[in-house]
This record gives structure tokens, sequence and C-alpha cells, in this order.
């Protein structure tokens, strides 16, 4: 079984690592991969003062941080994982990525803010939800 698990730092995407965790845990262990993805920075302020590479480095910068509460509790049960950072609309990413590497299962954190549309899901887990053709666990 492989599992993905996106996350972005926030306390439901812990909670989402920590209910990988318990399935990594299952007799026969789960391949575990673990995505931050960042929108690409579009801001004209941004691209003028820096180039292409540059702008790239931070993003992976700053997703390497995202990464780092996962990193820490995976690292602390002693679960095996993989880590990417990823770069373009999240969703979609997330859809492609569980495609690609054939996981069986997405687990996400999910929270209620947004439109009246989103009371229940975030606005990416909905859009996840509706591109994805793997199934999804959403944690609050």
């Amino acid at each position: 079984m492989r599992i993905l698990i996106p996350v972005d730092g926030s306390e439901c995407s812990r909670r989402a690592v920590e209910h990988a965790i318990r399935l990594a845990r299952l007799p026969e262990a789960p391949e575990i991969h673990v995505i931050h993805v960042r929108p690409p920075v579009d801001a004209w302020e941004v691209r003028r003062f820096l180039v292409e590479e540059e702008i790239a480095e931070i993003e992976r910068h700053e997703g390497e941080e995202s990464l780092r509460q996962a990193r820490g509790l995976l690292d602390a049960a002693g679960v095996a994982y993989q880590a990417h950072v990823e770069i373009g609309p999240i969703a979609e990413i997330i859809a492609r990525y569980a495609d690609d590497k054939a996981c069986d299962l997405i687990v996400m954190g999910t929270h209620g803010r947004g439109g009246l549309s989103k009371i229940l899901m975030g606005s990416v887990a909905a859009e996840v939800v509706n591109l994805s053709h793997v199934p999804i666990t959403l944690v609050k």
C-alpha cells in the first residue's frame, strides 16, 4: 500500500500525519509519501528583482520548512517515508502525484474555513476530492 500525505504545516496536516503513522503500524507497513505543494510566485514585484533560479530556491526552502513538522513526527515514530516539494496548482499536483506514484490512499487534513460551499472542507481538500481517482481520508 502507498499513502500520500499532503502537508502545509498546519494543525490539520499534523493530525493527518499522525493518522498515517497509525496506519503505518499495520502488519504490512505502507510506503509513505509526504508532499508539500507551493503555488508558483507570479507577483511582478518579486519577478522584477529575482531571477527564476532564485525564486525556485526560495520556494524549495520554504517548502522544506513546511515539511519539517511532518518529517519530525515520522522520524520520531520510526516510519520510513519519501518527502517531496512541488511547485504549481496545489490540488492538481496532489491528484497527479497520487496517480503517478500509484498511491492507494491520500490522507490529508481539512478544516471549515471558506465560503458556504466550503463549510465542511477547505478549498484545497474539496478540490483534491473532485480531481483525485484515489480514495481520500480527510482528517479534522
